[in-house]
């Protein structure tokens, strides 16, 4: 059953493909050699809407197509593309055997650059197509010599740059298992992640700066080892300071970078199969460990094809610049854009430091064809009051892409008025879960205000009721009906299977819920209300709370604790710690600072709460489960007792001053906004 909601008036487009260049792209050449090869009915291949509707009625063949159109070699053939359209279980190329670092590899450049890695204070390392591949086969090669072989853990502690990189290419050429970990993770939040993977080598740098600080790392570096138990060696990175591990320098254990990546050695690919894992992504549930989310080799290539090449248009001769820490999935991304050959450029550093024209300032340098951020520094960026096309030489620019949160449509207008007309925004939709877009731009459609320009090729994505009904025009559950060859391979440590079916079938078995509230409009254009579980996503980067709760509940002035992040409709995010008070605390500047120094250094430094607000009393289910999501929407407006059963609360009444302070904040809100205008 579908259910369309009445028509409402969208927003006109605020950029149209030119049709002479949108023929020019990967995406319009893809569309031709599918039209010629499968015979489809698909008349224009600038008509995305036809060409989406047959990636998702043969995802099959669609997967097919990206295989042989992008020329994936398998050491072996496959015996099928697809043995089944089941979720979860979906068999992908059975029988083929690849490796990821081999294809990102794989190119006939030399002395082009494939990194440009900037730090905040201004150093730069260059690094070739050459020098990449020279120094993955040295690394991959002192890894083998200390033991390291397929199915190996390797687990990174590095900010955004190339050892982060080449760590990542080394291990996965010897068919290991990389995972990494941002540095301003403190050191219990690494060893709650790795000490999981019971990894046998450690990549982890000295330090890193940020917003003009420099964050001695060291000590964390010395914890998270003596955490391993499993740890065989650790290869340390002088990345801030030089010389910054002499005191290690005659421990068997360690090795250092520079000897590590300066040998000659041949660079080798081990061909794993399809499922074969490839990295750990950590995406932390409310309780518990974070649950490591395992991709596979095969379906890591084939997803990151698509979407970097089909969908962001990127081509040789490219340059990307994604803002991202090395704990989030678009570090992942970022990575595999060098699969299309194009030139990745990293920054390490806050991307408002010394101001906010600091990542336009970059974009100008290194004539930027890509230049992806968030909402939250575009909005930073908006009320700040610059203007990149004004103040800096844009003119390589061709796409402007923001994610890890919904973007207001005053987003769009704001890179329209002040990046150019001519940038087409893109703002996908996806997850660590899938490294992917569930949603996107391409470089045929169009882009409205506050809306993801179409759903992503060979993704099936509805917008459902709680009922598993259809809603076209409506807010529904985000949920894919078809595989999609990038979707976990398992969770780590989760053997029977049950908290991957848990995660994303339990709700609508056999179909993937992914946990944001979503309406596709009957032209296929998406538009996201936020997340309907409750991961905190600051920034586009994701914590569970749980890590903040084992911060914040060992001081002993608190009771009780709730986190909730709370998408806005004008974009912004807002993320309040609600406390109950030990008898006799009380919540001074004192206790506050205790806070969020705990979750600063115990969790994440970009997870200190928006506002610490006391409460008499905080409500659970009967058997003492926190209730994140509902509170979180009744503080978005939901009617209490549509996202509440009310008695099977311990503390029923604990409610009210929910409901009570998101109708002050949300009157707040509109009054300051009616001030503005």
């Amino acid at each position: 059953m579908v259910y369309t909601a009445p028509e409402s008036i969208r927003p006109e487009p605020i950029w149209t493909p030119d049709p002479d260049l949108a023929g020019l792209s990967t995406l319009a050449s893809f569309t031709d050699y599918v039209r010629e090869r499968y015979r489809t009915n698909i008349d224009d291949n600038l008509d995305y809407t036809a060409l989406w509707q047959w990636s998702t009625d043969r995802i099959d063949q669609f997967w097919e197509a990206v295989w042989t159109f992008f020329g994936i070699d398998s050491a072996t053939p496959y015996d099928s593309v697809l043995t089944a359209e089941t979720m979860p279980g979906a068999q992908w190329f059975p029988g083929a055997t690849v490796n990821y670092a081999e294809h990102l590899l794989s190119n006939d450049l030399h002395d082009q650059d494939a990194l440009v890695c900037i730090r905040e204070d201004g150093r730069r390392d260059t690094v070739s197509w050459d020098q990449l591949r020279r120094r993955v086969a040295a690394l991959a090669a002192a890894l083998r010599a200390v033991g390291v072989a397929r199915g190996d853990r390797v687990v990174g502690y590095l900010p955004p740059g190339q050892h982060a990189v080449i760590g990542l290419l080394a291990a996965t050429s010897l068919g290991a298992i990389w995972s990494q970990c941002a540095q301003d993770f403190a050191a219990g939040a690494v060893i709650d992640r790795f000490g999981q993977l019971e990894p046998t080598v450690l990549i982890a740098a000295d330090g890193y700066s940020y917003n003009g600080r420099r964050y001695d790392r060291r000590p964390e570096v010395h914890q998270v080892r003596a955490g391993l138990p499993t740890l065989t060696h650790t290869i340390v990175v002088d990345h801030d300071t030089d010389g910054a591990f002499a005191d290690l320098i005659d421990d068997p254990a360690v090795l250092f970078w520079n000897d590590a990546v300066s040998a000659e050695a041949p660079l080798q690919f081990d061909k794993v199969p399809f499922d074969h894992p490839l990295w750990v992504l950590f995406s932390s549930g409310t309780t518990g460990l974070p649950k490591g989310i395992v991709h596979g080799h095969g379906g890591i290539l084939l997803a990151l094809l698509s979407l970097t090449g089909l969908h962001m248009d990127l081509r040789e001769g490219d340059t990307l610049l994604w803002y991202t820490s090395t704990n989030w999935m678009m570090w992942n991304v970022v990575v595999s854009s060098l699969l299309t050959g194009a030139t990745a450029v990293i920054y390490d550093g806050s991307p408002t430091y010394p101001d906010t024209t600091r990542l336009w300032r970059i974009a100008d340098e290194q004539k930027v064809t890509f230049l992806g951020t968030s909402p939250g520094h575009l909005q930073t960026c908006a009320d700040a009051g610059i203007t990149p096309a004004e103040q800096f030489d844009l003119s390589a620019l061709r796409i402007v892409g923001s994610t890890g949160s919904p973007l207001p449509p005053s987003g769009y207008h704001w890179v329209r008025d002040n990046v150019g007309a001519h940038i087409q925004l893109s703002s996908p939709t996806g997850g660590t879960d899938v490294v992917t877009a569930f949603a996107c731009s391409a470089p045929t459609t169009p882009v409205r205000p506050g809306e993801i320009s179409a759903r992503g090729l060979g993704m099936a994505l509805q917008a459902w009721d709680s009922c598993g009904n259809e809603i076209v025009g409506g807010v529904g559950e985000l949920v894919i009906i078809k595989p999609i060859p990038s979707m976990p391979v398992f969770f780590w440590n989760d053997a029977t299977g049950d908290r991957y079916r848990d995660a994303y079938f339990s709700t609508f078995p056999g179909v993937w819920r992914h946990g944001d509230w979503v309406t596709v409009t009957d032209e296929g254009s998406v538009v996201m209300h936020g997340r309907s579980d409750s991961t905190l996503n600051r920034h586009g980067v994701r914590l569970g709370s749980a890590e903040i709760y084992q911060a914040v509940e060992k001081l002993p002035q608190i009771e009780d604790s709730l986190i909730v992040g709370v998408d806005e409709p004008d974009g912004g995010y807002w993320m309040p710690l609600f406390v109950v008070l030990a008898p006799g605390s009380e919540l001074n500047a004192e206790l506050r600072e205790s806070i969020n120094a705990g979750i600063r250094s115990q969790a994440s430094p970009r997870h200190v709460p928006d506002e610490i607000i006391e409460v008499r009393s905080l409500p659970h289910t009967r058997t003492g489960k926190k209730i994140e999501v509902p509170i979180k929407r009744i503080l978005q407006g939901a009617d209490r007792d549509a996202v509440l059963s009310i008695d099977a609360l311990d503390d029923p009444a604990s409610v009210d001053q929910f409901v009570t302070l998101g109708e002050a904040r949300r009157a707040e809100r509109t009054a300051a906004r009616l001030l503005e205008r």
